[in-house]
């Protein structure tokens, strides 16, 4: 069932009525249920939901591990690598009642798909990225493994596992400023107490490619060395009367996890700093690539009822509309093009070999160029345009914001600044960005 819309009214004091008709579907926090988007009514295509209607047929059964339950066959079947696990200590999600510095929720994720697994829980949170609604949010449930023998039926089997689509629960966070107003993701970096509890009074941080590492990654557990430069992760708050007072050289440069966390909790023992640092870049796109979507529907649905009501050309469109879409496409190329990241200090370096299976994956031209390449010594990546734009999600964005993405992306990649990412586009995506 979808949820009540509800006014927020801020949003509506800060514009100028003359922008009203192309503002309307904004004015709901949650106007993504209402048409063109219908998120919580339309049926989703991400891989979680193909994986979903196998499990149902019975196509597909996911193995029980001793130890870990489904989390390995779930991970084989979304193709989703091991050596991305990153490890969040604070409680700042669904399951915090059975989250600690001692039990810490892992994160598995690829280029479309997030997986969250927190030890001796018998929910996994799923996350996966449809070309159409953006972020979509399942939970899926174990039963105990029968004690004797296999399910003697595909109905027995299903009973084992129960995968369903979350349609409200996890938007209460996913779907606010933080995410762009949109169903999507977030890294949170917060000040801990011993707990894994926000510090009252102290600040918190919504991180990504661009923000200081230095204020990066409060509450996680972070394995990997970065030379002088310091961050927040795998650190408490010292002083109740200091919230923000930690101790930065305690959790710099750390090669393992800490004894705390005790070995063989997690698929590996590491919580890899590069695998930080790319899911930071792939969700601020992932985001901006929905946030993209929704404003170019919602704007041309309105569009298309005014014209209607004034007996205009179906196609006519407004500046206001075009105008949102304008905006949306600038901040999605820049966010393909990385501008505004924040350069790196020092070189880093992971623990977990993530580096090489995330640079190994991707498709490279003649030369072996990809953008999957990463630097890690002033900067993320070597090349400057986002592996991302190969995703299903991006490249089934209507035409009327890929249109200006690519003008952006045009006017970039013409300059010779970007000549090697311009090849390394043309050889393995060809056609798709024609140059003057």
């Amino acid at each position: 069932m979808a949820r009540k819309s509800r006014i927020w009214l801020p949003w509506v004091l800060s514009n100028s009525i003359a922008f009203l008709p192309s503002i309307l579907p904004a004015l709901a926090q949650d106007s993504f249920d209402l048409p063109p988007i219908r998120y919580s009514e339309s049926k989703p295509s991400d891989p979680v939901a193909v994986l979903e209607r196998k499990l149902a047929s019975g196509e597909v059964v996911l193995e029980h591990d001793e130890k870990y339950g489904v989390l390995p066959s779930l991970l084989k079947e979304l193709k989703i690598p091991a050596e991305s696990q990153v490890l969040v200590f604070s409680k700042t999600s669904l399951q915090i009642h059975k989250i600690s510095p001692t039990n810490p929720r892992a994160l598995y994720f690829n280029d479309s798909v997030y997986v969250g697994y927190v030890p001796g829980s018998s929910i996994l949170e799923l996350a996966a990225n449809d070309p159409v609604l953006g972020a979509v949010f399942y939970t899926l449930e174990v039963a105990p493994k029968p004690t004797q023998g296999e399910p003697s039926s595909i109905e027995e089997t299903k009973k084992q596992v129960e995968l369903v689509r979350d349609r409200g629960q996890c938007l209460s966070c996913h779907a606010t400023t933080r995410t762009e107003n949109v169903p999507g993701y977030l890294v949170r970096s917060i000040y801990p107490d011993s707990t894994g509890r926000p510090r009252t009074g102290s600040s918190s941080y919504t991180t990504d490619y661009r923000s200081l590492f230095e204020t990066r990654w409060g509450g996680w557990y972070v394995t990997g060395t970065h030379g002088h430069m310091r961050h927040l992760g795998n650190l408490f708050a010292l002083d109740r009367n200091d919230p923000q007072k930690v101790d930065v050289e305690t959790g710099a440069n750390l090669s393992q996890l800490p004894a705390r966390v005790r070995p063989g909790l997690h698929l590996t023992p590491h919580s890899d700093l590069v695998a930080l640092m790319v899911l930071e870049h792939q969700i601020r796109v992932h985001n901006l690539i929905t946030k993209a979507s929704y404003e170019t529907r919602q704007s041309i649905a309105m569009d298309e009822s005014m014209n209607k009501a004034l007996d205009r050309p179906s196609e006519f469109r407004t500046e206001s509309t075009q105008r949102r879409i304008d905006t949306a496409a600038k901040a999605l190329a820049d966010a393909l093009l990385m501008r505004d990241e924040s350069p790196l200090g020092d070189q880093v370096h992971g623990t977990s070999g993530f580096e090489k299976s995330f640079s190994s994956t991707g498709p490279a031209d003649s030369n072996g160029r990809s953008l999957r390449q990463l630097d890690l010594q002033s900067r993320l990546f070597r090349y400057r345009l986002s592996y991302l734009i190969y995703t299903p999600e991006f490249q089934g964005l209507p035409k009327e914001v890929i249109e200006p993405v690519q003008a952006r992306l045009r006017e970039a990649l013409g300059t010779p600044e970007y000549k090697a990412e311009l090849e390394i586009l043309q050889a393995t995506l060809p056609g798709w960005l024609v140059m003057n």
